[in-house]
């Protein structure tokens, strides 16, 4: 199988976006508040938007999609704020497809110092290992940064 990665956001993705952040199990209620309220500010504003959403499919359905902004005050540098893949097509590489693709497109933007924050917390060991895999290092690890026990690690990919 082939992740096909085509397009921006649509207003007819707002649904199966949800439905797979949902379906993750992974994110508590504010993250997804949050995740929703990036999707619908860009089908809100479009590309006034400060996010960039790339969606990726499989099998003819919405499989996952990254959503990165540039930072504002900076030359170069980009958040990477979601990359986040359906449980059924996870462990295909979707989600190195989705980031690869999202770094040429912030690369193409002229950011080439990509950021991605994550938590500390042992939920969140395969996604720091999955970042470090695609080549990102952490540059930084605040403590208790969400909450007690829950530190913010920082990684950092030099484009």
């Amino acid at each position: 199988m082939s992740l096909s990665i085509h397009r921006g956001l649509n207003p007819t993705d707002r649904e199966p976006l949800e439905a797979l952040i949902r379906a993750t199990g992974f994110f508590n209620p504010e993250e997804i508040d949050v995740a929703l309220e990036l999707v619908d500010d860009r089908l809100a504003n479009g590309d006034a938007s400060h996010y960039r959403f790339l969606v990726g499919e499989l099998e003819a359905q919405v499989a996952g999609y990254a959503c990165w902004g540039p930072i504002p005050g900076t030359v170069a540098a980009a958040d990477l704020y979601w990359i986040v893949v359906h449980p059924d097509f996870q462990g295909q590489g979707a989600g190195a497809a989705l980031l690869r693709a999202a770094e040429e497109w912030m690369a193409a933007a002229g950011r080439t110092r990509v950021y991605v924050e994550t938590s500390t917390r042992p939920q969140y060991l395969p996604t720091r290992a999955f970042y470090a895999a695609c080549g990102y290092e952490i540059v930084s690890e605040l403590v208790d940064f969400y909450a007690p026990g829950d530190g913010k690690a920082t990684f950092l990919k030099v484009l």
